[in-house]
C-alpha cells in the first residue's frame, strides 16, 4: 500500500512464455490497497490503449493478515484509525475518489478473505476474477463497505453473476467453504513470497524475448508505458482514446479515471 518509486531488472519468472501476446504482466495486489485503487486510471487506460497486445493475471498479496501485531513502518499504522491519513493521501495525489472514513465506522479486519473471494471468483475465470476484484475496490473505495465481511463477498458475487455469462455464485460460495480459493490464494501468496514482493501495487512486466522488470508503486502513466516499452516495442491499439469505447471496455469508470484519458 505504500508509495514507491522503483523499477528494477528482474529475471522472468517461470511462467509459459509461448502464448501469444507481445507483453506480459503479472499484477501484484490486494482488493484492499488504496494505491492499487488509485493507479486504476493508469492501468485500465494501459489495458484499453493497448488492447490485445497485453497478456495479464492477478496475484493477490494478503495485504492486511490482522492487526494483532501488525506495523506499517513506512506509514506509521499500526491501528485500523491510522490507516484513514492513508488513504486520504492516496485520494489527494491521485484524485481517485475514496472512502477513509471506513477506517473509523466498520474497519476491516484482514484483507485475507477478501482475497479468497478474489480468488474463488478467479477459479471460474480471469474475466470474473478481474470483474469481482474491480466491484471489491468500487465496494469500499466508493462505498465504505467493509470487504472482509462474508455478507459483502456475497453481494460482490451476485454482481458478478449479472455481468459474467456462466458465472456461479453458488459455485463461488462452495469454493469460499471448501478451501479451493483459499488455497488458490495460497498459491498466490507463495509466489508473492518467492519474488520478495513487499509494496503493491507491484507489476511484473516482461516480453519473451527481452527480459522483464519490476515495477513498485503508483506511478504516473507515461512512467507505466516505459517500462512497458523496455520489454518490447508495441504499438497502441487505439492510438487516440475514446471516452464512449474506453467506456464499452470499462463500464465501470470514475470521473478521474475517464479524465486519464484527456
Amino acid at each position: 500500500m505504500a508509495l514507491t518509486d522503483q523499477i528494477n531488472p528482474v529475471a522472468a519468472p517461470p511462467e509459459d512464455s509461448q502464448k501469444a501476446g507481445l507483453a506480459e504482466i503479472i499484477y501484484y495486489t490486494d482488493p484492499l490497497c488504496c494505491w492499487s485503487w488509485a493507479f486504476e486510471p493508469q492501468w485500465r487506460r494501459l489495458l484499453y490503449e493497448y488492447e490485445g497486445q497485453i497478456r495479464y493475471r492477478y496475484c493477490m498479496g494478503g495485504l492486511l493478515p490482522s492487526w494483532n501485531n501488525y506495523l506499517d513502518s513506512t506509514n506509521n499504522v499500526s491501528r485500523p484509525i491510522q490507516m484513514g491519513p492513508v488513504w486520504m493521501h492516496a485520494k489527494q495525489l491521485s484524485g481517485m475518489p475514496i472512502q477513509h472514513n471506513v477506517w473509523m465506522t466498520d474497519p476491516p479486519s484482514s484483507s485475507y478473505t477478501a482475497c479468497i473471494a478474489v480468488k474463488s471468483a478467479a477459479l471460474q475465470s480471469p474475466q470474473a476474477e478481474d470483474i469481482y476484484l474491480r466491484l471489491m475496490r468500487e465496494a469500499i473505495m466508493l462505498k465504505g463497505k467493509n470487504i472482509g465481511r462474508q455478507e459483502v463477498q456475497q453481494q460482490v458475487a451476485e454482481e458478478v453473476a449479472g455481468l459474467v455469462p456462466g458465472f456461479s455464485v453458488a459455485r463461488f460460495s462452495e469454493d469460499m467453504k471448501n478451501d479451493n480459493g483459499l488455497e488458490a490464494f495460497r498459491k498466490d501468496m507463495q509466489e508473492v513470497q518467492r519474488h520478495s514482493i513487499t509494496r503493491f501495487p507491484s507489476l511484473v512486466i516482461r516480453n519473451p524475448s527481452a527480459g522483464a522488470i519490476l515495477l513498485l508503486g503508483y506511478r504516473p502513466y507515461d512512467v507505466l508505458v516505459g517500462a512497458i516499452q523496455q520489454t518490447g516495442l508495441l504499438k497502441k491499439t487505439h492510438p487516440e482514446p475514446s471516452v464512449d469505447r474506453y467506456k464499452e471496455r470499462w463500464p465501470f469508470a470514475t470521473a478521474r479515471e475517464l479524465a486519464e484519458l484527456r
